[in-house]
């Protein structure tokens, strides 16, 4: 064997077995018994242990510097190696395991904190969270800046300064069209009702069929906070269900099918590679959200929907399926982020970056976290925080030490606002289909033209090839601007 084979031997079984990793957090979070936290915190320690010792094994340092790529897939296969090899080696085991400990242990103690709404039971475990990631990123920064080596996790190449520039570009429209439609005189009804869990299970699922979900390789469980979990042949989706609001359950499907379709359409020969998961937080989320918005938010498929909840829940007090679109499409300041409309969500990404920033650079003490969350919230949105799962207790993130990854959520949007364009281009009977509750002549496209691919290319390049241009926040500024400024009569 080569020295490139052998490599990709060693890695393809610590591929399977980061696989195995997420299978035991996937169960955590959707069946695992309350009482077996503690067991299942030793449980990922050791296999961060593991993975760990085999990402750092010597031998990868050696196969690297013999082996010859054949091809540009085999050159992209060495990028990513390359860079997991530099990283992981500048992180000692221990602190990785005591990383995979504490924040499996978080992740229960921040639910239960939600559910009580006690941040004074959540604080001292984030603490734990925050001081273990500032130590892992000193390492990996090498005197840099902290922040910007977490986010390179999440979003190779990005900056906090990157980041924060197209945000400074992006606010002002945003907050203009968002003072333009809550002052508008004409205003969308709010679905009011009650909707049976079972039925919205059922419309999730269908739903997810009607996006291309492929049911022989996934699975819909319920979950604190939906996620998608797996690539390959297994990518499972989570949801959540409120019986008072339906669009939660709906659109959070649709949103894990997005991610979950990126790694079920990805080339099988990338499968158990580092090409064979998607290339950034910042790409996958791109297809969560055209799926979600773009495509599942716009009148030919609200259309559908329309049709669908009337068979399913009989009158629910909104006749007209235009007066339906202008309902799912309603702009309120609301906490909750997974709930926010497409006006709002990247202003709650914006303020959870500027705070995550400050935590990790040391400038906000976790003490002080829920009144400058608070703070913040109310200067952002107009609107005071009643209780803590409204505020900084509703998302997971921190309490499994995702810090970096929030601004990608909102890298998702501006590159979802890119291939929307590319795609009404290249496919222009879209809405047809999607007035018949058929999503695939879209979700092909993006199969064909970014999904596929993997991470054989940068996160930038993959959606510059797809799209034709380089990527910027101004189609998804114009797609807004557009949109909310019909449904509200501007």
């Amino acid at each position: 064997m080569t020295a490139f084979d052998e490599l990709m031997a060693h890695q393809r079984e610590t591929e399977a077995l980061s696989q195995v990793a997420g299978r035991l957090g996937w169960d955590q979070e959707t069946m695992m018994a309350r009482g077996a936290s503690e067991q299942r915190s030793e449980e990922m320690s050791a296999m961060e242990g593991v993975l760990h010792a085999r990402r750092t094994d010597p031998r990868v340092g050696e196969w690297l510097a013999q082996a010859e790529a054949p091809g540009p897939v085999g050159q992209a296969q060495l990028r990513h190696i390359r860079r997991s090899y530099a990283r992981m080696t500048k992180v000692p085991a221990s602190l990785a395991q005591e990383i995979a400990r504490v924040t499996s242990m978080a992740q229960g103690i921040w639910a239960e904190a939600r559910a009580k709404d006690d941040v004074a039971a959540f604080l001292p475990t984030l603490g734990q969270v925050i001081a273990l990631r500032q130590q892992e990123a000193a390492a990996l920064a090498a005197g840099g800046d902290l922040y910007d080596a977490l986010i390179d996790d999440y979003e190779p190449g990005a900056t906090a300064a990157s980041i924060g520039a197209i945000f400074d570009r992006m606010r002002p429209r945003l907050v203009a069209l968002r003072e333009a439609v809550l002052g508008a005189s004409h205003q969308p009804a709010k679905l009011q009702g009650v909707f049976p869990r079972d039925a919205q299970m059922q419309m999730a699922r269908d739903l997810a069929t009607a996006f291309g979900y492929d049911w022989n390789r996934g699975r819909l469980d319920l979950a604190v906070h939906p996620f998608s979990s797996g690539s390959g042949d297994d990518a499972r989706i989570t949801t959540r269900v409120v019986e008072s609001d339906p669009f939660n359950c709906f659109y959070s499907t649709i949103h894990e099918v997005g991610h979950a379709c990126y790694e079920l359409g990805i080339d099988p020969a990338y499968r158990l590679t580092p090409l064979g998961a998607g290339v950034s937080m910042g790409v996958h989320e791109s297809q969560s959200r055209i799926y979600e918005n773009q495509m599942g938010r716009g009148r030919a498929f609200t259309g559908w929907m329309h049709g669908q909840m009337q068979a399913r829940f009989g009158d629910f007090g909104i006749a007209d399926p235009e007066a339906f679109y202008g309902t799912v499409n309603r702009v309120q300041p609301g906490f909750i982020r997974t709930e926010a409309d497409e006006v709002h969500y990247n202003l709650h990404i914006m303020m959870r970056f500027d705070l995550e920033r400050a935590l990790i650079r040391g400038d906000l003490a976790v003490a002080d976290l829920e009144g400058a969350w608070n703070d913040r919230f109310q200067a952002d949105f107009g609107v005071a925080v009643e209780r803590p799962s409204q505020g900084m207790l509703q998302d997971v993130h921190w309490s499994v030490g995702l810090f970096g990854y929030f601004p990608t959520y909102s890298l998702g949007n501006v590159y979802a606002g890119c291939l929307n364009k590319a795609l009404r281009a290249a496919v222009p009977d879209l809405d047809q289909d999607l007035a018949r509750g058929d999503a695939r002549s879209g979700t092909a496209w993006l199969r064909d033209n970014l999904q596929r691919h993997g991470g054989l290319y940068e996160p930038r390049e993959v959606i510059a090839r797809a799209c034709g241009f380089e990527p910027s926040e101004e189609p998804l500024l114009d797609y807004l601007e557009t949109k909310f400024r019909a449904i509200y009569r501007l």
